[in-house]
């Protein structure tokens, strides 16, 4: 790999940059310019039409937003609850649950289950029979020989809850929240019963998701602009919005009204509300919206949720009621204005950085891939130019041996073990070949070490021309020791490489009188060869071919020797 980048002065192109900063300094100008012009803009407007209205739209948005929300997550209930109806008054579902033994309606009951699962907000279904209180799990593609109920409920065990508190309801079916144990999620359950001439045969129960049910409710409205919760008839929190990701808040089992409501106005107002629940909403009732005296939130209104117990408090931030206002002119002009401030800085900064950055970011990963590709921008006279040198620098210096130019013995580390993790997915082969320059002390002792670094040079260039694949490659591991790594190669084309070096070494003929080998310049190589498991690792196969290479040496030096990597008891090969 080539660079006119002065590596001898890591910090010549900072030094050589005449505009140092020049990138930022545009794009910051820019920006600013833009941002003040939207700015005064949007200030203008919003403080014309703002002015003298802000209790009446705050007031009138609050309580408008508590029936529409309420309504919304109304209506999603009531339609998880029409399809676990339609599902618990099923004939077929109603004739299994009468007869479990009966392969032929479970198979049936189970299908149109299965069906009826599909349409919910869902991924499971559960069903519970109280003939022999065996729990069946519904999915969506199930063997129809294969349905067998997952486990027995017990009265005692408290994940059973579900289905004992349902069967002993006065109603059709009940709503609760708590933990899916098998999916390790809190959910919302609605179990209904399953009644054929007035005995209840079983329940049926399905689960949503707890963050979406909250989402349903609050999805309308910037989560910092409020916090709302659903509270039950008896005054015990089942979301809060503040907490929904809060695992601390998901697994507890009750929260009371009084640990989150410690104003006093708010507190008796709910506690007013809370007073006349009985039973069910049939129909959504209007809000009671409350003005708070002091705090944060300075509005709150209590809307009952419809084919529940349930009520939503939701507490509003009076500003941000304002910028949700009716006030469709104002809101589209800011969000005019908005469009035209994120188009233009986008148009300057992909300009500027991102086209740029993106050149680089491809040079990279070409980089990454061929260690031949050069670093985009080195020409640049800005920061990104500083970048590309820099790193351009930096690669050379961590990836390529000094002397040699060949890869050095970080490169091989860092990339050997990623080859082997490529090549266990398969249980490819993988070849190992070290190389020793014979009696080099000698050599530099005779030649000197100005001669020695010339005759690695040599070697480095030799040892490169064998390989004739991309995949394979060579790194100088440390004095006149040199390692190539070979994927997706056998003992024979491993060896056929060893004795291709041997010869090519020999060829060069660089003199060489105090070596007892020959009167030039030899090599003693190692190979060894084995199928890449997960659990091994890199320097096993390095240990194996130094092996081999020690009795190369042991065997007259200038040859090469092979042992198999998997069976450490195989004399060696010697050629």
């Amino acid at each position: 790999m080539t660079s006119d980048y002065d590596f001898t002065r890591p910090n010549a192109a900072l030094d050589s940059l005449p505009g140092k900063g020049r990138l930022f300094q545009r794009f910051r100008n820019i920006n600013i310019l833009l941002f003040i012009l939207a700015f005064c803009l949007m200030a203008a407007v919003m403080a014309t039409a703002f002015n003298g209205v802000i209790r009446k739209i705050s007031s009138d948005y609050a309580k408008r937003y508590a029936v529409s929300s309420a309504e919304t997550l109304s209506a999603h209930i009531v339609r998880q609850l029409g399809l676990m109806a339609r599902a618990a008054r099923s004939i077929t579902v109603i004739e299994w649950l009468a007869d479990e033994n009966n392969n032929e309606r479970k198979s049936l009951a189970y299908k149109e289950m299965a069906g009826i699962l599909r349409e919910l907000y869902s991924n499971n279904l559960y069903v519970g029979l109280a003939k022999t209180r065996h729990e069946y799990r519904v999915e969506e593609t199930y063997a129809p020989g294969s349905i067998q109920p997952v486990t027995v409920l017990d009265k005692n065990n408290p994940n059973d809850a579900w289905y004992f508190e349902c069967v002993e309801s006065s109603n059709d079916y009940m709503l609760t929240i708590g933990i899916d144990h098998v999916l390790q999620k809190k959910r919302l359950w609605i179990n209904y019963k399953v009644v054929q001439d007035g005995v209840t045969l079983g329940v049926i129960c399905s689960g949503l998701e707890f963050s979406h049910v909250a989402g349903e409710l609050f999805s309308q409205y910037e989560k910092h602009g409020i916090r709302g919760f659903i509270i039950d008839k008896n005054g015990i929190i089942k979301i809060d919005s503040a907490l929904i990701d809060n695992q601390e808040f998901l697994n507890s089992a009750q929260i009371r009204l009084e640990e989150k409501f410690l104003d006093p106005v708010s507190l008796a107002a709910i506690r007013s509300h809370l007073g006349n629940i009985e039973d069910y909403f049939d129909t959504m009732g209007e809000p009671v919206i409350i003005e708070l005296p002091s705090g944060r939130y300075r509005y709150m209104t209590i809307a009952p949720i419809r084919s529940t117990s349930w009520s939503a408090a939701i507490l509003y931030d009076s500003s941000t009621l304002l910028k949700m206002s009716l006030f469709i002119p104002i809101a589209v002009t800011m969000l005019v204005v908005l469009i035209i401030f994120a188009l233009a800085a986008n148009a300057v900064s992909y300009r500027l950085i991102f086209l740029p950055l993106g050149k680089l970011e491809d040079s990279l990963a070409r980089l990454k891939e061929s260690n031949e590709e050069r670093v985009y921008g080195i020409e640049r006279n800005d920061e990104l130019g500083n970048l590309a040198n820099t790193i351009q620098d930096l690669f050379t210096k961590a990836n390529y041996d000094a002397l040699t130019g060949i890869y050095n013995r970080r490169f091989m580390e860092s990339n050997f073990q990623h080859i082997m993790e490529l090549l266990s997915r398969s249980n490819g082969l993988l070849s190992v070949l070290m190389l020793d320059v014979d009696y080099f002390k000698k050599y530099n002792d005779t030649y000197g070490h100005e001669q020695g670094d010339a005759c690695l040079k040599a070697l480095a260039r030799t040892v490169t021309c064998s390989m004739a694949r991309t995949q394979d490659f060579a790194a100088r591991y440390g004095g006149e020791e040199f390692v190539v790594v070979l994927p997706n190669t056998d003992e024979a084309g491993a060896c056929m490489i060893a004795e291709k070096l041997l010869k090519s070494v020999r060829e060069l003929n660089i003199a060489h009188a105090s070596s007892p080998a020959a009167p030039y310049v030899t090599v003693s190589t190692g190979v060894t060869t084995g199928q890449v498991a997960y659990m091994q690792h890199w320097e096993d196969y390095v240990k194996r071919a130094d092996e081999a290479l020690y009795m190369s040496k042991q065997n007259g030096r200038n040859r090469n020797t092979y042992l198999d990597f998997t069976d450490g008891q195989t004399p060696g090969k010697s050629s």
